[in-house]
């Protein structure tokens, strides 16, 4: 169980980095194995968080970097998700568990300097609420 649940932290923490990964399948298949549901949810959701609070922190210290070529978000999506801070406020961080745009949206908190308090309150409720449905549409399957 403790492999397990380290394969789903590292999947939940690194997809919600620049690194492409699923934790929506690990979480799946370990449903699947019989694993329990609350348990799974709280490491993914801790996981991805944490993986989140990487991009925060990149978007406060290495903005300057972005002209670079190793950076990895384009100019275009840090203006998108400035553009969506100044509309709608810190609130568009319960959207950071898209996939696409979600992670970017982490990354300009970091850039708008939101408090890490906000800023981890609201990025777990939209994880934790995508996991959820994971779990709920995993007992369907």
């Amino acid at each position: 169980m403790v492999t397990s649940a380290l394969l789903l932290f590292g999947s939940a923490f690194f997809a919600a980095t620049i690194l492409p990964f699923y934790s929506e399948v690990v979480l799946f298949a370990l449903l699947r194995q019989g694993g329990d549901p609350l348990l799974l949810l709280v490491i993914a959701t801790f996981g991805n968080t944490l993986g989140s609070v990487v991009n925060w922190w990149l978007g406060l210290y290495l903005l300057r970097f972005q002209n670079r070529r190793w950076f990895y978000f384009t100019p275009a999506q840090i203006a998108r998700g400035q553009y969506w801070f100044q509309r709608y406020g810190y609130w568009t961080l319960l959207m950071a568990w898209l996939p696409i745009g979600g992670d970017p949206l982490t990354l300009v908190a970091g850039i708008m300097k939101i408090r890490l308090g906000v800023f981890l309150v609201l990025v777990a409720i939209g994880k934790g609420l995508r996991y959820v449905a994971v779990i709920y549409f995993s007992a369907w399957w």
